[in-house]
């Protein structure tokens, strides 16, 4: 994990920051994400027809995009940041699937960065998140996230 404050962020754009742990993507998250979502589709929950018709169950792409957060803990940390905000999304690409019991990790990367006032940054963030031994990425996105100093 690479620790930085934000004053660093404006001498980064166009870097790539750090590469994520990985994380098993498990049948019991797959659900889990399916209960609070309410998307239910076979290709995601039906354990038996999946794997007959596909191989294996797939991931919602959307739980794929919501971990977002949770990889970029483990890449980076700032020193003096008081809160972060999201602020939306300028492109996401589902680029592959993820089926269950695969590992995912995320590459980070600095698109672009502005000062805002109140002491935040306006953050354009890419998040490529590969699949192990797989070629193609299971999803590449632009993110835009305010994050504020600690005064």
């Amino acid at each position: 994990m690479r620790e930085l404050s934000l004053a660093d962020l404006p001498g980064l754009v166009g870097q790539e920051i750090g590469v994520s742990d990985w994380l098993e993507i498990s049948q019991d998250r797959i659900n889990r994400f399916a209960d609070a979502t309410g998307d239910h589709q076979w290709i995601h929950v039906d354990v038996e027809r999946a794997t007959k018709e596909l191989g294996a169950p797939i991931a919602h792409g959307y739980l794929i995009v919501s971990l977002i957060p949770f990889l970029s803990r483990n890449i980076i940390q700032f020193t003096d940041m008081a809160r972060g905000v999201n602020y939306g999304s300028d492109k996401v690409r589902f680029t592959n699937t993820v089926p269950v019991g695969a590992r995912i990790r995320m590459r980070l990367k600095v698109l672009s960065c502005e000062q805002r006032g109140g002491g935040g940054y306006q953050v354009t963030w890419q998040q490529t998140i590969e699949v192990e031994n797989e070629q193609r990425a299971a999803c590449v996105a632009e993110t835009i996230a305010i994050l504020y100093r600690a005064s």
